[in-house]
């Protein structure tokens, strides 16, 4: 679909969960996992999801991604095919940093010291965990959180800016707490808060409209897909704002209501006002209900629809889709969703890798994907075997 393609074909762990050392050689087509539970087939994914910014799809502490028997250090290696070509990219946690729970991993780029933030510029990433399972039923900061990994898969200047709004926000809160009353020690933070919150907030608005006109093809090219499309809209006072005024009108109007609600959020303990407080609000659209009120298969096939159509945005607007690590995703998908989800992968030309417990589950990728055994942190490939009458690509 694309004319390049974002690929992982060598994969290194050293001392990180449960492997003391482990290579893996892949080639650009899906990769499956399968092991029992516990076995590390996760921590690969994890290791993967370490190669762009952030925490990676655990969200932990850098010291917990350390093997329990080992010195406290890390290390993830990668040669990974980017935007900019073939590169080497390396990171990992020093021993002797592993008793801080700030301590901050270090980034190499074909060998040289980078910022963590420089691996958005080579990669981009998407993950679909069991945790991501209760997306729709839970906290709206879990789906702002999905929203905005989305955007950085297309824009990966957005954590710069948001990472801004945060620190400003943060320091206001610290102004009202000690009971500073100084207008003028508002103003320069207010003033950031505004400019970088509405771009926050404009940033959102057009990756759900860009979404959604995706979202509207695919239902138009496949009306009976298993992976239903998703109504989105953006609950949010800088949304409605935008949908009404200029930004620069917008950043003023957002500007005054800080100002107005300073004793309210003195009050309050924290800024109640901005995209910190905006909501995804999700439905399944041929039904018109809410997807915190559809059941869990039906909310596992719009998380799954909206992956993929993200997916398809970014290879349209950077040349390449993401890499998808899709952990235990066959939870919950009859053998026809599992049969569409594998045939939209291979669309798309997506290196995707997998992890399941039944590999009969996976037979409608046989020999399209490269199947490998995850015991207890030993990796062994192996070419699938199905019993007599299970699901194949023929059928």
């Amino acid at each position: 679909m694309s004319a390049e393609k974002l690929w992982v074909e060598r994969l290194t762990l050293s001392n990180s969960r449960n492997y003391a050392h482990a290579t893996i050689e892949a080639g650009p087509e899906p990769q499956v996992l399968i092991g029992a539970n516990g076995a590390g087939k996760t921590n690969l994914l994890e290791a993967i999801s370490l190669l762009t910014p952030g925490q990676g799809m655990r969200r932990v502490s850098y010291p917990d991604l350390a093997r329990g028997s080992g010195d406290g250090g890390w290390a993830v290696a990668a040669h990974t095919h980017t935007h900019v070509g073939a590169v080497d990219i390396g990171t990992g946690l020093l021993a002797e940093n592993a008793g801080s729970e700030r301590a901050g991993r270090i980034v190499r780029i074909n060998g040289e010291s980078a910022g963590a933030g420089a691996l958005a510029d080579l990669v981009e990433v998407m993950w679909v965990t069991p945790a991501m399972d209760g997306l729709f039923t839970g906290a709206g900061s879990e789906r702002r959180r999905f929203l905005d990994r989305l955007i950085l898969c297309f824009d990966p200047h957005y954590r710069t800016g948001a990472a801004r709004f945060e620190r400003a926000m943060q320091q206001r809160n610290r102004l009202l707490a000690d009971g500073v009353r100084d207008p003028s020690r508002f103003e320069g933070l207010e003033l950031l808060m505004a400019e970088t919150g509405v771009a926050i907030a404009a940033a959102r608005a057009e990756a759900v409209t860009g979404l959604a006109a995706i979202m509207a093809e695919r239902a138009a090219r496949d009306p009976s897909s298993p992976f239903p499309p998703a109504s989105l809209a953006l609950e949010g006072v800088l949304e409605a704002d935008l949908e009404r005024m200029a930004a620069v009108e917008v950043e003023d109007v957002y500007m005054q209501r800080l100002r107005a609600g300073r004793e309210r959020d003195r009050a309050a303990g924290r800024t109640l006002d901005g995209p910190h407080r905006s909501d995804l609000i999700v439905s399944h659209a041929p039904k018109s209900m809410p997807a915190r009120l559809c059941s869990t298969g039906e909310q596992k096939a719009l998380l799954i629809g909206l992956v993929l159509a993200h997916a398809e945005l970014v290879a349209r607007r950077r040349d390449a889709a993401p890499i998808l690590l899709l952990d235990e995703v066959t939870a919950h998908l009859d053998a026809d969703r599992r049969a569409a989800l594998f045939a939209e992968i291979l669309r798309l030309g997506v290196q995707a890798w997998m992890t399941g417990t039944d590999e009969q589950a996976f037979s409608w990728l046989t020999e399209r994907a490269r199947f490998r055994r995850v015991s207890d942190g030993v990796l062994e490939t192996f070419a699938p075997r199905y019993e007599q009458g299970a699901a194949s690509p023929s059928n």
